[in-house]
């Protein structure tokens, strides 16, 4: 959800786009439109055109996994806010649907989530055909301009009788009413089967909120955490609240992902999250230190899907940073979703950890595979050459041989460099020397658009065992890149002048085996 200082830049840009673009209603589906634009990501959701940033209201009903996203379907520019819709039966291919929910005298319509009301607990449907109903929050525009920040937010409703096709405002709305608070957003609601109760967690200034319904209508304020708590370098958006076992053991943990704009640890927007206990009434926590789900510049707002058929709890994000997101260069559209992840928890000594990894539902779109072993690298090995299909999309895998790394001869730092011949590249690494992973994206941008976009993305970590195996899923413009059994994650983008389509294995200052590798080319979604 995009700060005040850009609601307003769009109320001055944007007064005049309608509030109720019917001829928007159907967008198009993406086998309709080979979406072969310029840097158009072929493996990661997009628009079919103009403006995307949020993941919200997923849920899992009937054989269909929804997304919705905030959307402005005038420009590719931030606007007037309404939820854009796709489904996907198999988290890989989206079929575009109509627009969601519409902005209307009551407000834009941003952040929130989606429940399957089974029980028909809400009265707006019934036990046969029960409703989806989707939490969002209102921002009124008016309010905001004249300065009435208490009344700018509140949360509200709207539900489906006919699988998510269309959408009926409640006309009780606003459900939650703003408790006298400027930032007020992004409902998160979950069934907390243990005390028979819907819950409610809202981003309100710098802290989450907890509420409580028997019926998804009527709600009881219970509790909020955050004070004093994590980062809070910026305003708290896009809460989630979730169970996960923790991995080897009978333990369940309770998970709080709360979004921060800005404060990440690579600047702008990021995800910092927070494990604890749920009681259905407050949330509590020990963990003292701040944890980030990902520590590049290009995921956020990152939520999940409810009510999964295989119990996986499965996140998806937005791939990109409020410091740019309406600079960067792309005309037709805006905006891309992470590929989802599949999150875990691991307990290392007293501190419990996420994992993320892409879901196993990426085999689908697998095609040839280049595999190489035992290869000895000092200085740089050009691999590409070797690769008989495109350089992007692909799915790479490295095993490193790290068990020499304090010997003399090991290398000072290792890593995959993609580029082109025209000098851009993008660098995935290691320092061996220093302890850190990082991303050096400081000259793969063709023209340069933001001086905020051209760094290098640094995550301290100390590699221990025998072997360090890496994960990066590569796009058109971007990669999700996944180490330290999965505990490491970076996404980010980038925006060279040509693809890269040289794919360089290097190690500085001494030699390093790399014992397995493989390359699989990953087929387009929208074909």
């Amino acid at each position: 959800m995009k700060t005040t200082y850009l609601y307003l830049l769009s109320m001055m840009l944007l007064a005049t786009a309608c509030m109720q673009t019917k001829s928007n209603d159907n967008e198009g589906s993406g086998a309709g439109n080979k979406f072969q634009e310029k840097f158009r990501p072929q493996v990661h959701f997009t628009p079919p055109k103009h403006w995307m940033n949020d993941p919200n209201g997923m849920v899992y009903y009937k054989g269909e996994y929804h997304l919705f996203y905030q959307h402005y379907p005038e420009k590719s520019v931030w606007g007037p806010m309404h939820w854009g819709h796709a489904i996907s039966t198999d988290l890989v291919h989206w079929e575009h649907m109509p627009i969601a929910i519409y902005p209307d005298s009551l407000g834009y319509i941003f952040s929130g989530s989606a429940v399957a009301d089974y029980n028909n607990t809400s009265g707006l449907g019934t036990k046969e055909n029960p409703p989806l109903i989707a939490f969002f929050t209102y921002h009124d525009m008016k309010a905001e301009k004249e300065g009435r920040f208490t009344e700018i937010e509140s949360q509200a409703i709207a539900y489906s009788l006919d699988k998510g096709r269309t959408w009926t405002k409640y006309k009780g709305n606003p459900v939650v009413k703003n408790p006298g608070i400027r930032d007020f957003r992004d409902p998160k609601v979950i069934w907390h089967k243990d005390t028979k109760q819907w819950i409610m967690s809202v981003a309100s200034g710098q802290v989450i909120k907890f509420y409580a319904s028997p019926n998804c209508l009527d709600w009881t304020y219970l509790s909020e955490f955050g004070e004093g708590r994590g980062e809070h370098g910026g305003v708290w958006e896009c809460p989630d609240l979730f169970p996960l076992q923790v991995s080897g053991s009978n333990e369940i943990k309770w998970v709080l992902i709360v979004n921060i704009n800005p404060g990440g640890p690579a600047g702008g927007s990021a995800t910092q999250y927070f494990v604890g206990d749920f009681n259905g009434k407050e949330f509590i926590s020990a963990q003292s230190k701040t944890q980030w789900m990902d520590y590049g510049k290009d995921n956020y707002a990152g939520v999940t899907w409810s009510n999964t058929p295989d119990g996986r709890r499965i996140l998806i994000g937005w791939m990109n940073n409020w410091e740019y997101a309406g600079e960067k260069p792309c005309i037709e559209w805006s905006g891309a979703a992470t590929f989802p992840r599949e999150l875990g928890l691991v307990k290392e000594l007293d501190t419990y950890l996420l994992t993320s990894e892409p879901v196993k539902e990426i085999e689908k779109l697998y095609g040839e595979k280049v595999e190489f072993i035992n290869q000895d690298i000092k200085g740089v090995m050009t691999i590409s050459e070797r690769i008989p299909f495109a350089k992007s999309p692909v799915d790479i895998r490295l095993r490193f041989d790290i068990a020499d790394k304090t010997k003399m001869g090991f290398t000072s730092k290792y890593g995959i460099t993609l580029k082109n011949s025209r000098g851009e590249y993008i660098t995935v690494g290691y320092d061996n020397v220093d302890s850190f992973f990082y991303v050096d994206r400081t000259n793969a941008v063709g023209e340069v658009f933001s001086e905020r976009f051209a760094l290098t993305h640094i995550v301290p970590f100390i590699a221990n065992g025998n072997y360090a195996d890496w994960r990066i899923v590569v796009d058109k413009t971007s990669l999700e890149f996944f180490a330290a059994d999965n505990k490491v994650v970076i996404t980010d983008l980038y925006y060279p002048t040509e693809d890269f389509d040289i794919i360089e294995i290097f190690a500085e200052n001494g030699k390093i085996r790399l014992g397995e590798a493989s390359i699989t080319e990953l087929k387009s979604i929208w074909k």
